[in-house]
Parts: C-alpha cells; sequence; structure tokens
C-alpha cells in the first residue's frame, strides 16, 4: 500500500496548509493552537519532502521567504516586504517537487488553486495584522522621546536598539556603529528615529 504521505500533492498540500497556519499564528498570537497545527502540517509535509525528488533552490526560496514576513513586523516599508514573501512562497511551493524527469510533480490545478487561497489569506491577515499595528495606540512610545539605550546593530536607514530593556527598529540619518550609544530624538509608527551620543552629551547625562 503506498503511503499517501509520499504523494507529491498531499505534501505539497500539508506544507501550505503548515505554512499559512505558521503565519496566522505569526500575525494573531494566541492560544497556540495554531502553532501547534503549523508544527503538525509541517511534520508531515516534511515526511514527504524527504522521501521525495525536490528542487533544492524552491525549498530555499520557501525557507527565506520566512524572512520578509518577519522583516514586515519590525521595519517600515511593510508592504513590500509581505509582497516578496507571497511571492517567494508561490514559486517555491510549486516547484518544490519535481519528477524523475525535472517537471512539476504537483497537479497544476491543485497547485493554482491552493496558491491562490493561501496568497489571499497571507495577504488578508497580514494586511489585517499590518495594520492593527500602525494603528495601535501605544503610549509607552511616547514615554520612549529623549530615552537613551545602545546600537545593537549598525544603523543608519535600518537597525536595532536596545532602549529600557526591550529592542526597537530603529533607523538613523547618519551611521552610528554598533555598540554606540543612542538618543530617542522620534518615532515613525514603531520605528524610532535616533541619534549617536557625542562624548560631551554622556558626561552630561
Amino acid at each position: 500500500m503506498i503511503n499517501p504521505l509520499i504523494d507529491p500533492n498531499v505534501a505539497y498540500f500539508l506544507l501550505v496548509v503548515g505554512l499559512v497556519l505558521g503565519v496566522l499564528a505569526l500575525f494573531s498570537p494566541g492560544t497556540g493552537i495554531l502553532e501547534i497545527g503549523a508544527l503538525f502540517a509541517l511534520v508531515l509535509a516534511g515526511f514527504g519532502i524527504v522521501r521525495l525528488s525536490i528542487n533544492a533552490w524552491a525549498l530555499g526560496l520557501l525557507i527565506v521567504g520566512v524572512i520578509p514576513f518577519l522583516m514586515a513586523l519590525r521595519f517600515s516599508r511593510r508592504w513590500f516586504y509581505l509582497a516578496i514573501a507571497c511571492v517567494a512562497f508561490v514559486v517555491g511551493s510549486i516547484f518544490l517537487f519535481k519528477t524523475p524527469e525535472g517537471g512539476l510533480a504537483v497537479n497544476p490545478l491543485l497547485a493554482g488553486i491552493t496558491s491562490t487561497i493561501a496568497v489571499g489569506l497571507f495577504w488578508l491577515v497580514g494586511w489585517k495584522g499590518l495594520e492593527a499595528i500602525r494603528r495601535h495606540p501605544d503610549i509607552s512610545m511616547e514615554r520612549l522621546m529623549g530615552a537613551v539605550g545602545e546600537a545593537r546593530t549598525a544603523i543608519h536607514r535600518e537597525g536595532t536598539v536596545y532602549i529600557n530593556g526591550e529592542e526597537w527598529s530603529a533607523r538613523s540619518d547618519v551611521p552610528i556603529p554598533m555598540g554606540a550609544k543612542v538618543r530617542v530624538i522620534g518615532r515613525e509608527g514603531l520605528v524610532l528615529i535616533v541619534e549617536a551620543l557625542t562624548s560631551q552629551s554622556q558626561t552630561e547625562l
């Protein structure tokens, strides 16, 4: 009896379900049910992936495609990152499995319908999640104005700072090296605008 988990169509469907649930969990953290469901589906999909012929570049594209989703949560230009992640998902998932001759192993109709629905969900959930982040009134951010912290990464157009016990996305008009002391002088949404502290400023503190 053939194990259905090594059917490319089944493995593909489980992979898509796992990724969709994972994104839902990422943008809508809650009881942990979505996380468990995503893990279960991805484990079953992984069973098929290790036994089927795959395109390594497509698998790499799927893995790398997670990064733009995370960047959409932390940095500005959120829609740009979200769009990149959706494209990476569609291309990577459709071309993941291949036949011995090198062709597509997944039924094109299944791939088309599933990918369309998945990307629609990705975009809807991502849009709702990012809008909620953008509109959410965070009083604590106002208290960060003038606060002093440390640059966890080199900062110019984008970077990360550590202030008041938390890491924040930040940018600066001039390059700031990693480890430098910084002061918050403004914000754009959830991104802090910082400046490097001079030796004189640090002495005054």
